[in-house]
């Protein structure tokens, strides 16, 4: 796969939809072309510790930023902007390219719910799963299929794991190494 969008989503809560950050990388040719970063005023917006102590993020870094209708707008506009990227079959500016996460249940659930929360229609992406990909690569080879691991096994140096950018650079990496 030489095109597609790696996304990343990390949550204020359990609710798929309190998506309060999101990473997003545009691959082009297998080369990363554009890379995409935002904070989002999650819905609900509640924190639960254990989401603050794997991201770090919490009412501070989230009470000034836009909500998620805005910031998916924003980022679609710059990476659409960069590869003018509208799909052919429909008259929506959405990205045309498929999206690839790490654990995608995860992240297409999010996406799914935040979208349904804000009443928006929901265009049906398809998504592609760099841990699914990892599984039947690698094997058993591997201690586990955790991203930083597989990032590892790919010849990628994954810090600052749970920021959303981050996560989806690796993500990025991995997809162009072994999907």
């Amino acid at each position: 796969m030489r095109d597609f969008v790696a996304i990343d989503f990390e949550t204020a809560n359990e609710c798929a939809s309190s998506v309060c950050s999101i990473g997003a990388v545009l691959v082009r040719d297998g080369e990363i072309v554009k890379t995409f970063y935002s904070l989002i005023r999650p819905e609900p917006d509640y924190y639960k510790w254990f989401c603050q102590q794997v991201h770090g993020l919490g009412h501070e870094d989230t009470n000034d930023a836009e909500v998620f209708p805005f910031v998916w707008k924003r980022m679609q506009e710059e990476l659409l902007e960069e590869m003018q990227l509208l799909s052919e079959n429909t008259t929506d500016d959405h990205l045309a390219l498929p999206l690839v996460a790490h654990n995608a249940k995860f992240d297409s659930r999010c996406l799914r719910e935040v979208f349904n929360c804000y009443r928006m229609d929901y265009p049906e992406y398809v998504f592609h799963d760099t841990l699914a990909a990892s599984r039947k690569h690698f094997g058993c080879t591997l201690e586990n299929h955790q991203l930083q691991t597989v990032a590892a096994a790919c010849g990628y140096n994954l810090t600052n794991h749970h920021h959303a950018l981050a996560d989806a650079e690796a993500c990025a990496w991995i997809a162009r190494e072994i999907l």
